[in-house]
């Protein structure tokens, strides 16, 4: 697993669709990762930690895993099957004092904005990252395999980091 850091969100303007683009900064190599505009908005929200009246779904998701004695100590993107991201949430819970770890399966939108809001890291598998990881988005030659290769490397060619704030 290796930690990566939230880079921004863009728009991908042809799909009219957000993208979420994570960076490792040491081994200069992003992923970028589409996510519908309610999740894009939880993550923004949560990178840019604005406060709500009311708690938001991922905070409460943080409150009740602390109300139960537990905490979120990672999110992993564990695997890419068919152009879709898989990711977990790694849990540490206490009772009858023993500790346990859980994984709980997730959308990675989800657990980003969750890693955001609760402060954790944010780890992508190996695997991922040599099927859809890219060098820098300047000079990026987006390394995807299969039927949408020519489509996402058309995409990450054409980003540049001016245009990386989300537009609503």
């Amino acid at each position: 697993m290796v930690e990566m850091k939230i880079f921004g969100l863009a728009v991908d303007e042809k799909a009219q669709s957000p993208v979420l683009i994570l960076k490792d900064e040491s081994r200069d190599l992003a992923l970028p990762i589409w996510v519908g505009p309610v999740e894009a908005m939880a993550i923004s929200l949560a990178i840019n930690a604005v406060e709500t009246p009311r708690p938001m779904t991922h905070d409460l998701i943080g409150s009740v895993v602390a109300a139960l004695s537990g905490s979120l100590t990672a999110v992993e993107v564990v695997s890419l099957r068919e152009g879709t991201f898989y990711a977990e949430l790694v849990l540490r819970t206490q009772a009858d004092g023993k500790e346990e770890t859980l994984r709980v399966d997730c959308r990675p939108s989800d657990a980003i904005a969750l890693a955001a809001r609760l402060n954790v890291p944010i780890l992508v598998a190996e695997s991922v990252l040599a099927e859809a990881g890219t060098r820098t988005l300047e000079s990026a030659k987006a390394e995807f395999s299969g039927s949408d290769r020519d489509k996402w490397t058309d995409e990450l060619e054409n980003f540049s980091p001016d245009e990386l704030k989300y537009k609503m």
